[in-house]
């Protein structure tokens, strides 16, 4: 829908949106461009001379094409038209982008960092200490959709649109979250591993269950819980409740559909693993080769 955004001009902060008047929030760049620098500072251990096979190939194409691809996202969730409708127009925008921001971003830098960029983090005891904790399935669970229903709060929700600072710690925390959330689906490293994949598939199943109530809520409000968006200027004739109630949708129906997908998904990868047990769904995980019968 984006792509097809006419230019408009109203009297607002964000007084122009169309991809011609493109806006960037030079705060987003540095941390995209420290993601990215970080990332190929780790990309270039292969040239030690105590790298490991895996470390001297690098990251393959996939991997670089996955975790590029999430900054891309990053950045167009966070600069644009899709900024600008969030912040100062429709609240059904910004769901579309806090979806973007806990849904696509993490899982494609996760799935696109070899497991090897990550590990020599782990030989500090503290640091391997609490990443166990953070990143088990009953914690990553918990975390994400406390912080997802709490910013969903009204006086949270309406403390960030008052307040950019604020504005900018609610992303942070949606990303920092989200990326806990999808560890026990996508970890690239088996010190810190994946669920099996029935333990995956149940995981994405309740993780639809707070985000439609968080959504079942929004939608079906008979008032205005976000006040910030009643005084902004009507685009394409779209009423505050309205607008808020597509919001809610928005959340609801692609958000959940979202975790069904992923289920189908991990659903598959079992049944080609033809493996139950954690094992079996870590990355480049290879079944046991069968034993060669005793020739007479």
């Amino acid at each position: 829908m984006l792509g097809f955004l006419p230019s408009l001009i109203l009297l607002h902060p964000a007084a122009r949106i169309g991809w011609q008047y493109f806006s960037v929030h030079w705060s987003t760049v540095a941390g995209i461009v420290a993601l990215f620098a970080l990332y190929e500072w780790r990309a270039r251990v292969h040239r030690e001379p105590t790298a490991t096979p895996e470390e001297i190939a690098g990251p393959t194409l996939g991997q670089r094409t996955l975790f590029m691809s999430g900054l891309l996202v990053l950045f167009l969730s966070l600069n644009g038209p899709l900024h600008d409708l969030s912040d100062y127009y429709l609240f059904s925008a910004h769901m579309v982008q806090h979806l973007a921001l806990t849904l696509v971003v993490p899982p494609l830098l996760i799935l696109g960092t070899p497991g090897w960029m990550l590990r020599p983090a782990l030989n500090i005891p503290w640091v391997k200490s609490w990443a166990r904790r953070l990143t088990g399935a009953r914690a990553t669970f918990m975390i994400f959709n406390v912080v997802l229903a709490a910013w969903h709060l009204p006086p949270l929700y309406n403390l960030a649109m008052a307040n950019h600072n604020v504005h900018i710690v609610e992303h942070l925390m949606f990303l920092v979250s989200a990326t806990l959330m999808w560890w026990p689906l996508t970890s690239q490293m088996p010190e810190l591993p994946r669920l099996a994949y029935p333990g995956q598939m149940l995981y994405c199943f309740l993780m639809t269950i707070p985000m439609s109530v968080v959504a079942f809520c929004i939608t079906l409000a008979d008032h205005l819980l976000y006040p910030a968006y009643a005084a902004a200027p009507r685009i394409w004739g779209i009423t505050p409740m309205v607008d808020q109630s597509a919001g809610g949708l928005i959340m609801w129906v692609p958000g959940t559909m979202f975790f069904l997908v992923v289920l189908s998904v991990v659903f598959f990868r079992w049944v080609g693993a033809d493996s139950d047990d954690a094992a079996g769904a870590q990355v480049n995980w290879r079944p046991a080769p069968s034993p060669t019968p005793n020739q007479p």
